[in-house]
């Protein structure tokens, strides 16, 4: 029966490209790239599935501003036998964070958030935000911010803002700071940002990239100019001019319905995991990782950026504000440590929101100089490579450590696509 139903569901799902579609199609041979070299795309997330390693995925792929292919496999929800589709929608986590950036960029084009603004302009208790200096005792003690924090920091995550509960060579500081899903349920960004004011930085402003809460202060910055909330305002400025229609904070019944549930025990331990926010809605629009969508409506935020700022007609960015985006932002005086977040991507720096590869070697993933990414806790992934014109986009409901595993492997997948 099982088997049976899992035979169903896949035939359904893989059946999913006759759905409506986010962007024009063409046949990937047309765009340079092979039908048959993606069909192992097929037989990698079939092979996955069966193995019970996570219930279901969607993958789309846009090459020269084409759609060649948009596929789902599996299960949006295994427990209930709910098929996937390519309209299944998933908690976006991280992903989140590159559309925050275009939203407070199109503040930034507005003369409204320069990046070089001290963040205490906004919200005064940060200026005297101390930093910790470790110890040999495993304490710490506080010295002075040697500069103020910036807007510019909490694009770039070099504001010294953290994610509490993360390695960080058992930081006596960071242990201090909540997790980004503790920080979603704190009320709101004002609460948020009036807590984590009380807390030491991990490092001076400026100095190092250190993945955190940045984005989430950044949300509050952005709600307190525009005078909206989060999602007022990415309604506003991105979603609703992408028709990006199933990308949102606070899901309808009708949306809930179609969302993506992880497998109850994580199959490499055996461990319960769930995705929080499916059950407990954060209780503000969280601009680190709040944001729910479709890998659909995604591929069309991801072929603007591409694109340099439009799509369909509409123009959200400038492509001066794209190409400032998607520029990598970690000087010389900046310690990099985004492959501390992304295993497989070293060589990459990090520029608005997005990381950014700088070179062809280093990382353990094919790509071009200038591709520009990034992904979710709970198992979504994006990146574009304008070299190519290629833009990616994937879900999976994989909350654990499968998340990095298939990150590393769509991307395989996909350049080994490539034809020419």
């Amino acid at each position: 029966m099982i088997k049976q139903r899992f035979v169903a569901a896949l035939a359904l799902a893989t059946a999913s490209m006759s759905q409506a579609q986010p962007l024009p199609s063409a046949a990937p041979e047309s765009v340079g790239m092979s039908s048959e070299r993606l069909r192992n795309i097929d037989a990698f997330f079939a092979g996955e599935i069966e193995r019970n390693r996570l219930p279901g995925a969607v993958v789309a792929i846009a090459r020269q501003g084409k759609l060649v292919y948009f596929k789902a496999f599996g299960f949006a929800d295994k427990a209930k036998g709910i098929a996937a589709t390519t309209e299944t929608i998933y908690q976006l986590a991280s992903m989140t964070k590159p559309m925050v950036a275009v939203g407070a960029l199109a503040l930034t084009e507005q003369a409204r958030l320069p990046l070089q603004s001290k963040l205490s302009e906004y919200f005064p208790a940060f200026g005297t935000v101390q930093v910790g200096i470790p110890t040999s005792d495993g304490k710490f003690t506080l010295e002075p911010q040697k500069r103020p924090i910036l807007i510019h920091d909490l694009f770039r995550h070099t504001s010294g803002i953290p994610y509490g509960g993360r390695p960080d060579g058992g930081s006596p500081i960071a242990a201090l700071w909540p997790s980004g899903g503790a920080a979603s349920y704190m009320g709101s960004a004002g609460n948020l940002v009036e807590a984590l004011a009380k807390l030491p930085l991990v490092h001076q402003p400026g100095t190092v990239f250190e993945y955190g809460l940045s984005f989430d202060v950044l949300g509050a910055v952005v709600e307190k100019i525009s005078a909206k909330s989060l999602g007022g305002h990415l309604a506003d400025s991105v979603w609703k001019p992408l028709k990006m229609s199933d990308t949102t904070f606070v899901l309808t019944d009708a949306q809930r319905a179609r969302v993506a549930r992880a497998l109850p025990l994580n199959p490499l331990d055996g461990k319960p995991q769930a995705i929080a926010a499916l059950d407990k809605q954060p209780t503000f629009d969280c601009g680190g990782a709040c944001a729910f969508g479709t890998m659909g409506d995604y591929i069309r935020f991801g072929q603007m950026l591409l694109n340099g700022g439009s799509l369909d007609g509409r123009q959200v960015l400038s492509p001066a504000f794209v190409q400032l985006m998607t520029s990598n932002h970690l000087g010389s005086g900046i310690q990099n440590r985004v492959a501390a977040v992304e295993p497989h991507r070293d060589g990459y720096g990090f520029g608005l929101g997005v990381a950014v590869r700088l070179q062809p070697g280093l990382a353990a993933v094919p790509g071009s100089p200038g591709e520009f990414s990034w992904n979710g806790a709970n198992g979504t992934g994006f990146f574009a490579d304008p070299k190519e014109q290629l833009v990616v986009t994937f879900g999976t409901a994989a909350p654990g450590d499968l998340r990095k595993y298939y990150r590393e492997q769509v991307q395989d997948l996909v350049y080994g696509a490539l034809a020419k």
